[in-house]
C-alpha cells in the first residue's frame, strides 16, 4: 500500500512569541522609577535578580501547574485514622520555596534596612504576576510578627522561625523545624466581618496562658501551615490566641479540617473550614484585647492585598502590551492603530498610578517603623483607602487586557486566565469595599493628624499641575460637608486616592503619564472605558514605556 505524503495544513504565523525569559523588575520602569523615588534605589540589584528568577520560562511554568493541579485535602489515611493533612504537588513547594527564600515573609523584621517594607513590596508585585496563591502563607506571616514579639513561650518559639529564610514543610513541631509561617482565623460562619459575633469560646487549661477552644472557623487560610492566631471568647471577651497545628508533644492539636473551599480563583492555595475541638491555643496579648492584636496583624495584609493587586494588573497590561507589540491586522502592527495605542496607553497609566501609589504607602510603613509620626497617621487613614481603591480598579484593567488578546486572552492555556480568575480576590480578603471605606472614616474620627499627613503629601504637587489643585480643593469642599459621611463614604475615598494618585504621579513620573492621569481621572476629559484618553496625550509614549521589553 502506498503510503500517502504529510502534509500541513497551514503554517503557524502572526502569534506573538511567549512572554517568558525576562527580567519582570528591568522590565518593568514604572516599578524600577517607584523604588528610585521611594528611596529603595540600594534594592535595585536584589530585585532585577528576583526579577529574572520569575520572568524564568521554567518558573512560569511553576505557576501555571500549580494552578491545574490544587490541593488535596486527605481526611483520613486507608485504615481510617484521622490525618487531617493537605496534599500539594511539588511545584508548589518549589514556588514557596523561592517566596521565603527570598524573605518575603519576614524580611523588614529580620533585616530592618531603611527602606526594607518598600524594598519587599517591589519584590511582591512580581510575585504576584507568577503565582499569586503563595502569597497567602507568606503574607500572613509577615502581618503575625508584630503580633508575636515581646511573647514568650511556644509564641515566641514560631517567631524565631518565622523570621528565618528556609521554608520547611515537614508536619512536625515547630520547635523542631528550620522555618515556620503562620496563618490567622478569625471569621464564622454567623458573622463574617463581623468578629464581634464570633461564638468560638476558649476556657483557661493552664498558668502559662493556655487554653483549650471549642467552635469553629468558615475560612481559615492555609491549614497545613504550623500556627495560626485565632480570635475565641474568652472569660476577659473577646482575644486572640495562637494555635499551633502541633503540639510541643508532637502530637497533632485538634484542629480538624472539615473541607477545602472550592474558591473561582486562588486555586494553588488551600483556604478551608476547620472545627476546634477542645484545641490548645496560648494567649497573645491581653484578653478582651483581641480585635486591635488582629487588626494590626491586619494592617500588613491590607497592604499586600493593594500590592498583590498592583502585581495583577501589571501582569495583565505587561501581555496585552507585549501583544500589541507583535501582533499584526489590516497590514499594520496593533500598536500602530490610533484606537489600540489609546486602549494599551490607559491601561499603562492605570497600572503605574497603583504601582506607585502602592510603594508610596510601602514607604510610610518604613518610615512609621523609624518613629515618624506623621508617617504612622497616613499608614493608619490611607492602607485601607489605597487597599479599597486600588483593588476597585485593578479588575477593569485585568478585563480590558484580557480583551486586547482576544480569544487568545479567554483562554486558560495563556496567562490571562489565572489573572482574571485572581483579581478579584483581594478586594474581597482583609476586608471587603465597604469595611474599607468605613475604617477611613473611623481613622479620620480617632487619629486627628492623619488628615494633616494626607495633605502635608499631597501639597508639593499643587502648584505643578492646575487639575491636580482643582481637585483638592472639590475634595477639600466635600470634608467640610459632615452630612450623610456613611452614605458618601465610597465617593470620599475615591477622590482621596485620585488625588493622592495625581500627587505621586506629578512628583515622581514622567510628564506623559502625569499629564494623562491628570486629564482623564481629574480633568474629567474621559469616557467611561479605558481606550478614552483625550487628544494631546502622548499615548505611544505612554505604551513605549510600559512596554515589557
Amino acid at each position: 500500500m502506498t503510503a500517502l505524503p504529510s502534509f500541513e495544513t497551514h503554517e503557524v504565523l502572526n502569534q506573538p512569541p511567549a512572554l517568558e525569559d525576562v527580567d519582570l523588575f528591568a522590565t518593568d520602569r514604572a516599578l524600577a522609577n517607584a523604588v528610585k523615588a521611594m528611596g529603595a534605589g540600594d534594592a535595585a540589584g536584589r530585585l532585577s535578580a528576583y526579577g529574572s528568577r520569575l520572568g524564568k520560562a521554567e518558573t512560569i511554568e511553576l505557576g501555571r501547574t500549580v494552578h491545574r493541579f490544587p490541593p488535596q485535602l486527605k481526611t483520613f489515611d486507608r485504615f481510617g485514622h484521622r490525618r487531617d493533612e493537605v496534599e500539594f504537588h511539588p511545584a508548589w513547594h518549589a514556588i514557596m520555596d523561592m517566596i521565603i527564600g527570598e524573605g518575603l515573609h519576614s524580611a523588614p523584621w529580620s533585616d530592618p534596612a531603611p527602606r526594607a517594607h518598600t524594598a519587599r513590596a517591589a519584590a511582591y508585585i512580581m510575585h504576584a504576576q507568577v503565582e499569586p496563591g503563595s502569597q497567602c502563607p507568606t503574607t500572613m506571616t509577615y502581618g503575625s510578627v508584630p503580633a508575636l514579639r515581646g511573647e514568650t513561650g511556644i509564641a515566641a518559639t514560631v517567631l524565631s522561625m518565622a523570621l528565618t529564610r528556609t521554608y520547611d514543610r515537614r508536619d512536625i513541631y515547630v520547635g523542631e523545624k528550620n522555618g515556620a509561617l503562620v496563618g490567622m482565623g478569625m471569621t464564622e460562619k454567623q458573622g463574617g466581618s463581623d468578629v464581634r459575633a464570633n461564638t468560638t469560646v476558649a476556657s483557661p487549661a493552664g498558668p502559662d496562658g493556655e487554653y483549650v477552644i471549642t467552635g469553629h472557623k468558615w475560612f481559615f487560610s492555609c491549614p497545613q501551615i504550623d500556627a495560626h492566631l485565632v480570635l475565641a471568647q474568652s472569660p476577659g471577651g473577646l482575644s486572640c490566641f495562637l494555635v499551633p497545628r502541633r503540639l510541643p508533644d508532637g502530637s497533632r492539636n485538634a484542629v480538624r479540617i472539615q473541607r477545602l473551599k472550592d474558591k473561582v480563583g486562588n486555586k494553588s492555595n488551600a483556604s478551608s473550614e476547620v472545627e476546634f475541638q477542645n484545641a490548645h491555643g496560648w494567649l497573645i496579648g491581653e484578653q478582651g484585647r483581641g480585635i486591635p492584636t488582629i487588626l494590626e496583624m491586619g494592617t500588613y495584609t491590607r497592604l499586600d492585598c493593594a500590592l498583590g493587586s498592583a502585581g495583577l494588573l501589571r501582569g495583565a497590561v505587561a501581555q496585552a502590551l507585549h501583544h500589541v507589540f507583535h501582533r499584526r491586522a489590516f497590514q499594520r502592527h496593533l500598536i500602530d492603530q490610533p484606537l489600540m495605542t489609546n486602549v494599551v496607553a490607559d491601561l499603562a497609566v492605570e497600572s503605574e498610578a497603583a504601582t506607585l501609589l502602592a510603594l508610596r504607602l510601602a514607604r510610610a510603613f518604613d518610615d512609621a517603623a523609624q518613629g515618624d509620626a506623621e508617617a504612622a497617621a497616613f499608614v493608619r487613614l490611607c492602607t485601607p483607602a489605597v487597599k479599597y481603591w486600588v483593588c476597585k480598579r485593578a479588575p477593569n484593567g485585568v478585563v480590558e487586557s484580557m480583551e486586547v488578546l482576544g480569544g487568545n486572552g479567554y483562554v486558560d492555556e495563556g496567562p490571562l486566565g489565572m489573572l482574571y480568575k485572581e483579581i478579584p480576590l483581594n478586594s474581597i480578603w482583609e476586608g471587603s469595599g465597604n469595611v474599607m471605606c468605613l475604617d477611613v472614616l473611623r481613622a479620620l474620627q480617632k487619629t486627628p493628624d492623619a488628615m494633616d499627613a494626607y495633605m502635608a503629601e499631597i501639597a508639593p504637587a499643587l502648584s505643578d499641575d492646575r487639575r491636580l489643585a482643582a481637585a483638592a480643593r472639590a475634595l477639600e469642599e466635600e470634608f467640610t460637608d459632615r452630612g450623610e459621611m456613611e452614605h458618601r463614604a465610597r465617593r470620599l475615598v475615591e477622590r482621596m486616592m485620585t488625588v493622592l494618585q495625581g500627587a505621586v504621579l506629578v512628583r515622581h513620573a514622567p510628564a506623559a503619564v502625569a499629564d494623562a492621569f491628570c486629564a482623564t481621572r481629574l480633568g474629567g476629559d474621559w469616557g467611561h472605558a479605558f481606550g478614552t484618553l483625550p487628544r494631546g496625550v502622548d499615548a505611544r509614549a505612554i505604551a513605549e514605556r510600559a512596554r515589557p521589553a
